[in-house]
Formats: C-alpha cells, structure tokens, sequence
C-alpha cells in the first residue's frame, strides 16, 4: 500500500498528468457577483481567514462553486461531490462541461472571465498547467505537510491530487489479452483500439503516448518512441479516433482503451466482459493537479473545496475509487487509510516512471509539433 511515486521521482519533481474542460453552458452574460471578496481571492492559506470555521462561513455566503471537467464516474468524484454537497448543503455546486480536456478547462476560465459561470477550481495535467501557471491562484491546504514535495509547486499554484497508472482496457469476449504493446499492432485489434483523447490537450492521452514510449525502448527525455508506434497503428487501420466514455465501452465502439488503471476498472460496470492489463516491463505512472482560477467567482468555496480534497474523507473517497491519493503514505502512516480500498488497488507494474517538468514540457513540444501529422 504504497503512493506512485518511486524515491527518483521524489528527487526529480511534480509528478502529474490530467484531463477535462470546456464551453460553459447557461447563461454567461451575467457579471460576477462573488469575486468582490478581494481577502478571499487573495488567501494563501487558512490563515488568511483566521480559523477554518470562518473559511467555512465566507464559502457559505457566497453559497456557490463551479467545477468542470468532473465526470461523476471518473476517480469516484460522484460520491467526492456529494459529500461536499452533504457537508455544505448552503453551497451550490454547478458541474461544468463535465467530459472535456484540461485545455478547454483554462480556455472556459478566459473565456469566461469575470463572469459567475466561469469555474473556480481545476482538475489537470501537468503539462496544462505549467503552460498556464499565470491563471492560478496559490493555495496551501492544512494537510499541506503531507504531500510529497515531488507533487506540488512549492507556492501552490498547482497540487498533485490522485493518480494511477496506465493500462489498456479490453473486452475480453472479442478481443485476446494483449501480452505485449507490439501486439495491438497485430490483425486481431482491426480498428479496435482507442486513447482518451488527444495527447496535446488531455492528460491520459499524453500518458498513453508515455507509456507507449517507454515500452518500445525509449524513455521520458524522448517521445518519439510512442509517437512512432501509434503512428504504425495507425498505419495498421487499428487505431480509433473516438473520445472514450462510459457509453463508448458500454456500446463496444470502443472495445480497447489506453487509459489509467483506476478509469479503465470502472467500465466493468459497462461490460462485464472488460478486463484491465497491465502490460509487464516498465510502467508509467501520473497524478492529476488542483488550481484555483485566480478569477474565480467564489475564492472561498474554491479554497474550501482544496481542504475538503485533501482531508482524509475526500482522499479516502478517491482511493475507493482505485485512484492513489496524494496524502496515502502519510494516511497510511497515521492509520487513516482505508486499508480494504488500498488492498483492493490494481497491481502495480514492478518497474515505474513518472514524468518530471522537464519532461512534460519537452514531451507536449514534441506532440505539438509531430503528433497530427502521425495518426492523420
């Protein structure tokens, strides 16, 4: 029962990778009328506010908190919105455009500046977020300690949240057991396999095209590897360019799937027929990122949702979910964990990497530049 993160990728940096975002439904036209709390858009910690209570009272008054990119089958943030609901039912959550990338996430925030639709808080990848660090508020939670250095900016603009590892998803009544990644470029996989999105913009995708990399060969320092391959399974005509959801699987347009480890064990719910593999050799790793929009239109529930995140509850929930929470080894240290979620995780690959900032950076230069023209 132990976190992602291996002792090198402690020593080399944030670790992370996310996705979700986009176009704002209802009505935008509206001004702001929470973001007039300057104290609170301008609070780094619990501090500012003199105790939690009073944090809890001024999210209170402005009664509101928009999230996006949230879906609710997604690290089991239902049950995390629902107990946030149960526990301040005096604050309305909206849920945002809840199946869009980390990218539109931060378009929807500039898009919707000033407005009371735009989102207050973020769920993202790295990448994304070392691209939009002026965006972001800084923020440390109570349980700031906690957290593995290598999962935070040290300001807290941005903060590793969960994570797991990435996996290919199948059914198993039509399709074999991949033993190795080379296999998907095989007759067998004929226009059957999938990613979650597209790697410039959403975080499992990215992951996908990581994992790819280091199981032909390569290494972080140097995506081509994974662009290469799935150029060939392009090539192949055994790649689908299809967003993967619940309904995708449920409905067998999309019946292979890269994708965490933690989202692809859910679709069993759609297909009792699904399987998850892990593929053997090296394994990639990644944790999605918290911000707070420094424009958001209600500071304080933004920041009260952060602790709300990071308390045992809301960590526990994720790893009910089969994600692995940021706090777990000091959960696990205090004996807060929920040791029958921890037990029930998938298996862990035996060797690991976690991308560095560095890397990710270097990595969505890359995409950007070679991806498009590899699987048009």
């Amino acid at each position: 029962m132990t976190s992602l993160l291996p002792a090198r990728a402690r020593i080399a940096g944030v670790a992370a990778l996310a996705a979700t975002a986009i176009v704002l439904t209802g009505c935008a036209s509206e001004p702001a009328t929470g973001s007039g709390d300057s104290d609170a858009a301008a609070a780094t910690s619990v501090a500012d506010f003199g105790t939690f209570a009073d944090l809890e009272a001024a999210a209170e008054a402005e009664g509101a908190l928009n999230v996006i990119a949230l879906p609710r089958d997604w690290a089991n943030y239902g049950e995390i919105l629902d107990a946030f609901a149960a526990k301040y039912p005096g604050i309305t959550i909206t849920e945002i455009s809840p199946d869009v990338s980390s990218a539109e996430e931060i378009q929807a925030a500039k898009t919707n500046e000033g407005l009371d639709t735009a989102p207050d808080v973020f769920d993202i990848g790295l990448t994304v977020a070392l691209q939009n660090t002026d965006v972001f508020a800084p923020y440390q939670v109570q349980t700031w300690g906690d957290i593995p250095d290598a999962l935070k900016e040290p300001s807290g603009l941005f903060v590793g949240d969960y994570g797991g590892y990435m996996s290919i998803g199948y059914d198993s009544s039509k399709y074999p057991e991949p033993a190795t990644l080379d296999d998907l470029l095989g007759a067998d996989y004929k226009a059957a396999v999938a990613i979650n999105g597209d790697p410039t913009q959403a975080g499992a995708a990215f992951a996908a095209v990581g994992l790819a990399t280091v199981q032909s060969g390569g290494d972080l320092d140097d995506f081509q590897p994974g662009i290469d391959f799935f150029g060939e399974l392009n090539t192949a005509g055994n790649m689908l360019k299809l967003d993967v959801t619940s309904a995708t699987v449920a409905s067998g347009e999309t019946p292979v799937v890269f994708d965490w480890d933690y989202l692809n064990a859910t679709h069993v719910a759609d297909n009792p027929d699904w399987k998850v593999r892990v593929l053997p050799g090296t394994g990639y790793a990644g944790y999605y990122n918290q911000a707070i929009n420094k424009d958001a239109p209600h500071p304080a529930a933004a920041r009260l949702w952060q602790e709300f995140l990071y308390s045992d509850e809301a960590q526990n929930l994720w790893l009910k979910g089969g994600a692995r929470p940021a706090r777990m080894e000091a959960m696990i240290a205090a004996g807060t964990i929920d040791a029958d979620a921890a037990a029930a995780l998938p298996e862990a690959p035996a060797d690991v990497v976690v991308p560095t900032e560095a890397q990710s950076t270097s990595a969505g230069t890359l995409l950007g530049e070679k991806w498009a023209a590899a699987v048009q």
